[in-house]
C-alpha cells in the first residue's frame, strides 16, 4: 500500500526570527526520564480537559485501562469535571507557555508522546481578537515544543483543523487542498502544523496532525459533553433553544452558493475523533516525518439541515431567525477522509442523527 504525505511550503526564515524572538526555541538536552510507578513512559495530553480532548483522555482510559496519563490544562476553556472518575490520570493545572513547568512535568512522568488539543477555537472571537489566538495557538505551541525538544519527546499528534483551508477550490477537500485560511483560528492552527513540519524535518519527529471538520455530539453515556461560554456551535445553540434554556437561534447568511443558501458543515462526532487520535497515536512508533489527515464523515449538512434534525430529535420546535453572514465562514467544507480510511483504518461510527441525539442527551442533563 502506498503512503501518503503531503507536501508543505515551510514558513520563510523571517517567521523562524519572531519564534526566536518570543524565545520558544529548544535546544538538545541530555534529561534521562525516569519511568513512572508502573515502569513505563506515560503520554501528555494537553488541553485534556477541554470538549474533544477530554473526550480523547476518556476514550483513551476505556481502551487502555492499566495505563497512566498526564493531563495538562489551563482550565482558561477546560472542565475539570470531564475527567470525573478517571483514576489513572495525572492532572496538572498549568499552561502549555510555561516551557520550565512543562519540563519538569515531562522529566517527571517520563513522558514518551504528545497528544496537543489545547487551543482556543472561536472563529469569531478569532477575527475580533487576533492577538489572544496568536499568543496561545501559536506561541504558546512554540513553547511547548520547545520544552519537548528539551526533553527529548519527538511523537506528537495534533489537533488541527479544516479552518487551515480556507474557502475550498472543489469539494471535497483532500490533504494536498490549497491552504489559504481565511480567518485568524485557521491561521493559528496553518501556523503551528508548519512548525511541526519543520521539526519534523530537521529533527527527526514523528508528526500526524489530524484536520478534523466540525466536532459534534457527545460521551454515548450522555454524562460528558459540550460546554462552552459563550457558546457558538450550531448543534448545542439548537438544542438549548429547544430546551428553552437558550436564546433565538440565529442562522448566520442564507445567500450563500448551497442548495439551501446556509452554510454546509461535515460534522463529526467527538466519539470518533477520540478513535482517531488513539490510531494516529499508535501508528507513531513506525513513522518519521510528518503527515496530514483530514477527520470526517464525507457527508455535508446544511444549518438548516441541522435544525431540522435538531427538531425531530428533541420533538421540539427550534426558534431561529436570519441574521447577516459572519465574517470568515466559508460556504462550505466537507472532508474527503479516505487518506485516515487507508493509513489509519479509520471510519466513523456515528451519523448526524447519532451526534445529535447524544448531544440531546447531554443538553438535557448537562452536569458543567
Amino acid at each position: 500500500m502506498a503512503t501518503f504525505f503531503v507536501t508543505i511550503q515551510l514558513l520563510p526564515a523571517t517567521f523562524s526570527d519572531n519564534l526566536k524572538q518570543l524565545n520558544i526555541e529548544g535546544h538538545e538536552s541530555e534529561f534521562t526520564r525516569t519511568p513512572n510507578k508502573a515502569g513505563t513512559a506515560m503520554i501528555l495530553v494537553t488541553g485534556g480537559a477541554g470538549y474533544i480532548g477530554s473526550q480523547f483522555v476518556r476514550h483513551y482510559s476505556r481502551a487502555r485501562p492499566s495505563e497512566e496519563m498526564l493531563v495538562v490544562d489551563s482550565l482558561a476553556e477546560g472542565h475539570v469535571e470531564a475527567l470525573d472518575g478517571l483514576s489513572k490520570v495525572h492532572f496538572e493545572k498549568m499552561d502549555i507557555a510555561d516551557i520550565d513547568g512543562m519540563k519538569v512535568l515531562l522529566e517527571k512522568h517520563a513522558i514518551d508522546a504528545v497528544v496537543h488539543f489545547a487551543a482556543f477555537c472561536y472563529v469569531g472571537e478569532s477575527q475580533t481578537n487576533p492577538d489572544k489566538y496568536f499568543k496561545n495557538n501559536v506561541s504558546g505551541s512554540g513553547h511547548l515544543f520547545a520544552a519537548m525538544k528539551d526533553c527529548g519527546v519527538r511523537k506528537i499528534v495534533f489537533s488541527s483543523s479544516c479552518a487551515t483551508y480556507g474557502n475550498p477550490v472543489s469539494i471535497p477537500i483532500k490533504e494536498d487542498h490549497p491552504q489559504q485560511p481565511i480567518n485568524v483560528y485557521g491561521q493559528t492552527k496553518y501556523l503551528t502544523e508548519q512548525m511541526l513540519a519543520a521539526n519534523a524535518q530537521e529533527s527527526d519527529w514523528s508528526v500526524t496532525a489530524l484536520r478534523y471538520f466540525n466536532a459534534a455530539g457527545a460521551d454515548r453515556s450522555g454524562m460528558f459533553g459540550e460546554s462552552h461560554d459563550p457558546e457558538t456551535h450550531i448543534i448545542p445553540l439548537a438544542l438549548k433553544n429547544a430546551c428553552g434554556s437558550g436564546e433565538q437561534l440565529q442562522i448566520f447568511g442564507d445567500d450563500y452558493d448551497t442548495p439551501d443558501g446556509t452554510c454546509v458543515r461535515d460534522y463529526v462526532h467527538v466519539e470518533d475523533l477520540a478513535e482517531a487520535h488513539l490510531l494516529a497515536l499508535d501508528k507513531l512508533s513506525q513513522q518519521k516525518g510528518a503527515r496530514f489527515l483530514n477527520l470526517g464523515t464525507e457527508y455535508g449538512a446544511s444549518v438548516k439541515e441541522i435544525v431540522d434534525v435538531c427538531q425531530e430529535v428533541s420533538g421540539r420546535k427550534i426558534d431561529f431567525k436570519i441574521s447577516p453572514r459572519r465574517s470568515g465562514d466559508p460556504p462550505c467544507l466537507v472532508a474527503d477522509a479516505s487518506q485516515a480510511a487507508r493509513y489509519l483504518g479509520w471510519k466513523p461510527a456515528h451519523d448526524l442523527q447519532s451526534i445529535v441525539r447524544t448531544a440531546w442527551t447531554w443538553e438535557c442533563q448537562k452536569r458543567y
